[in-house]
């Protein structure tokens, strides 16, 4: 009798023993899983805040890249505008033959100085494009709320992929606005490991025709800015109007081609 008191008691007090310990246990589970909870959401603002400075600090070097292609252009660029014209009307009237080379060299030094300003003025207004903030401009000025846009780019772009993806956007609204009659217009533009992708496809009446021959101007010059890049371009007219564009990375691209809009 004394030995089953002894081990109901014994066994009281264990159960009792593993409750707290059980209740511990848990209590420091909750309390880890808590700890890791907000390590997440921490980490998590913190990513946030990072992208959010990086994207300003890309913003404000864009606005900067901006103004000192400005001031070079209308500063040093229109000095040296000045200059060169002062200079062919000087050796116009020139009769010292002893300053004929001096003159041309010059001049030729003048027009040299001003061809590297013009190439690093464009260099730096195509880096200060803004790819995904132009095509919500030009989709603000198509004046319809029937646009969609799913944008997927990183802040580095070749400046002839933006200046293709905004020419191509351009024709693409004009063309569904003039012979559509879409109710819905979607713009996909997203950057992959190997290629950048341009997808935009309406809802409207389409055109089987435009899938076999292509031949309107607006059309051409599409394929033509893609095949500069050794692109692929895709139009299916079949069910409502899509036009699908595959541009692949690491290509050697020839940086004055294509570039007007």
């Amino acid at each position: 009798m004394a030995d089953f008191l002894l081990g109901s008691l014994t066994a009281a007090i264990l159960e009792k023993k593993t409750r707290k310990y059980n209740k511990k246990d848990n209590e420091i589970r909750r309390i880890m899983d808590t700890g890791e909870e907000k390590t997440i959401l921490l980490s998590e603002k913190n990513r946030a805040l990072a992208e959010k400075q990086n994207s300003e600090i890309y913003a404000a070097t864009l606005r900067e890249r901006n103004r000192i292609a400005r001031e070079i252009h209308d500063n040093v660029g229109h000095v040296l505008s000045r200059t060169i014209l002062l200079t062919g009307a000087i050796r116009a009237i020139n009769k010292d033959p002893n300053l004929d080379n001096l003159l041309t060299g010059l001049d030729g030094s003048l027009n040299s100085a001003m061809n590297s300003i013009r190439s690093s003025v464009h260099d730096l207004h195509d880096d200060a494009i803004n790819l995904e903030e132009t095509i919500k401009n030009i989709i603000s000025d198509f004046k319809r709320e029937n646009v969609e846009m799913e944008y997927d780019m990183s802040e580095i772009i070749p400046s002839n992929i933006k200046y293709c993806f905004i020419s191509i956007t351009k024709e693409a609204l004009s063309n569904a606005d003039k012979y559509s009659n879409a109710t819905r217009i979607k713009i996909t533009m997203r950057e992959h490991p190997a290629m950048y992708q341009l997808c935009i496809k309406d809802n409207g009446k389409g055109c089987r025709d435009y899938a076999e021959n292509s031949t309107g101007i607006g059309l051409k010059n599409m394929q033509e800015r893609v095949t500069a890049l050794n692109g692929t371009l895709q139009i299916d007219g079949e069910k409502g109007f899509q036009i699908f564009i595959i541009i692949p990375k690491q290509t050697k691209w020839n940086l004055r081609e294509n570039e007007g809009l």
